[in-house]
């Protein structure tokens, strides 16, 4: 069994194709970081590739930003798929389950932790040596870094580690074996930096001490011949490096370069890509780890391991494989799927949380409840963010505002018909009204409020000779009478919409539905 893991700083890496990268990797499973993909921008020539089932984790606040994904082979198919690290973003069978204690950590920290798309678990069943079928769940990560600029966002790295910790010995306690791979973010030894600085300011890095606190410090079987209850007395974790268990003392193994200075042409670079394994199964099964620099591409290059167990595809992709994406199913869709009901009464817009301090100050989550959201929901609101915000906000407060009926703003008030009566001329009141109108509209949307205007404009006329005629009677018409006549008077004026035509097959009248993408614009079709 093959595995390899590789930051690509974008899917677009693969300039020559997915496929034909996938295999020149020659593994079984292949963890890739940084896709820089959310869900809407995934094109079926990234998520289904021949011979492959892949799963992705996107960011849900940040385009182009972040993002991870696995491929495995056909014949390393996983029995369960899991994205994110916490479960808030599980909502189908087919999970990994084992969440480990996550009391320390806050709802909405949860919530944030996972949102940026850094976390896929994939779980497959392994025959080892002896013939013995066990499990073992690859979690493929993409930890965050620690922006000098940004002093929240190292408390943000530290609590993605310790979640992190959480849920990997949470699975290897549950009886699985466990590779944690990708991109860590963090140099562990002074080994593993062209640069380090002085030794013991090295060590305090809140990073490295949470390495150490993960990783074994002695040999794998160290640790096998502990009691379990006394690991962290002893302070050693219960995970190992694969690659400096097999080069303990390699120098000038780097798999990140800086690529605004070049570095990668003298080597000036760091080691922050690994393969982690938990200590039994590095023991056993693992033979060899190495790094692969003469791979270019991005500024990162691949790691790989090999293990001596073979895997064993499961009969079926689980639910998250994005073969099953709506998008990618190949079977067609509802109409229904792509319209929506316009719902005159809502009147709130939609709630946005704003992520304090995670992200970007722009930048804004998506799935306030990640595990009742459907893609569909989340299509909507990716077009919706993309209106410039003034006029955003423009439409949001308009819509706050009910819309008013438009006889009402040409009926005359009873209070107000004496003072109507004393006027000596009819130009000021109808001035007033004009007023009032325009003053009301701004409550309409844009497109009934050009209609509207047209409206009256065009019975302007038949609007003062009905308003002088009732001026010439001193007796005030009645409440119904008044009714049918602007019953009457707006019938002869707007005919209503034409008639739904009829279905050439069915002979039975078609149904009216709306499609509205905004505030400005809506299509009607007759299905």
């Amino acid at each position: 069994m093959k595995i390899v893991t590789w930051n690509i700083n974008g899917i677009r890496t693969f300039k020559g194709g997915i496929k034909r990268a996938l295999d020149l990797l020659d593994a079984d499973i292949i963890c890739v970081q940084e896709t820089k993909v959310t869900r809407d921008l995934l094109d079926e020539g990234s998520a289904i590739v021949d011979g492959y089932n892949s799963y992705f984790s996107y960011s849900r606040g940040r385009s182009g930003y972040s993002g991870v994904a696995t491929y495995c082979r056909d014949s390393a198919t996983p029995l369960a798929a899991e994205e994110g690290l916490t479960g808030l973003l599980t909502n189908h069978d087919g999970a990994v389950g084992c969440y480990g204690d996550q009391t320390g950590f806050s709802s909405e920290e949860l919530q944030l932790l996972d949102n940026e798309g850094r976390a896929m678990i994939t779980k497959h069943r392994i025959m080892c040596q002896d013939q013995e079928e066990k499990t073992l769940a690859v979690i493929n990560v993409y930890c965050p870094r620690a922006d000098p600029e940004k002093p929240e966002r190292k408390q943000f790295k530290l609590q993605f580690y310790k979640l992190l910790q959480h849920r990997a010995e949470a699975v290897l306690k549950a009886g699985s074996h466990v590779i944690v791979l990708g991109d860590v973010n963090t140099s562990h030894r002074p080994l593993d930096h062209c640069d380090p600085c002085e030794t013991n300011e090295f060590e305090e890095n809140p990073g490295r001490k949470w390495l150490n606190e993960f990783l074994h410090n002695g040999s794998p079987e160290d640790v096998l011949d502990e009691d379990p209850k006394l690991a962290p007395e002893l302070n050693s974790g219960r995970f190992v490096d694969t690659f400096r268990l097999f080069h303990p003392t390699r120098t000038n193994a780097f798999t990140c370069w800086s690529t605004l200075t070049g570095a990668r042409q003298t080597n000036y670079g760091t080691r922050i890509d690994y393969i982690f394994a938990d200590c039994k199964l590095a023991e056993e099964q693992f033979v060899a780890t190495d790094i692969m620099p003469e791979v270019e591409g991005s500024d990162h290059c691949p790691v790989w391991g090999k293990l001596s167990c073979s895997v064993l595809p499961s009969s079926k992709p689980p639910p998250l494989c994005t073969r099953y994406l709506p998008e990618f199913v190949g079977k067609q869709q509802k109409l229904s799927r792509f319209l929506i009901k316009v719902d005159q009464k809502s009147s709130q817009p939609e709630q946005k949380i704003v992520l304090p301090g995670s992200q970007e100050d722009d930048e804004r989550t998506e799935n306030v409840n990640p595990s009742g959201a459907n893609s569909v929901k989340k299509r909507l609101l990716a077009a919706d963010s993309v209106i410039p915000k003034g006029k955003k906000t423009k439409m949001q407060s308009s819509s706050l505002k009910p819309q008013g009926n438009l006889l009402s703003f040409f009926k005359p008030k009873a209070a107000n018909l004496k003072d109507q009566e004393k006027e000596t001329t009819f130009t000021s009141s109808q001035s007033d009204q004009k007023a009032k109108t325009s003053r009301d509209l701004s409550a309409v949307t844009p497109a009934a409020a050009e209609e509207t205007e047209h409206a009256s404009d065009a019975s302007s006329q038949r609007c003062t000779v009905l308003d002088a005629d009732k001026q010439k009677n001193t007796v005030q018409p009645t409440v119904a009478q008044s009714k049918g006549a602007s019953l009457g008077f707006w019938k002869s004026v707007l005919h209503g919409p034409p008639p739904a035509p009829s279905c050439k097959v069915h002979r039975e009248p078609c149904v009216l539905r709306t499609f509205s993408t905004d505030n400005t614009f809506s299509l009607r079709i007759f299905v």
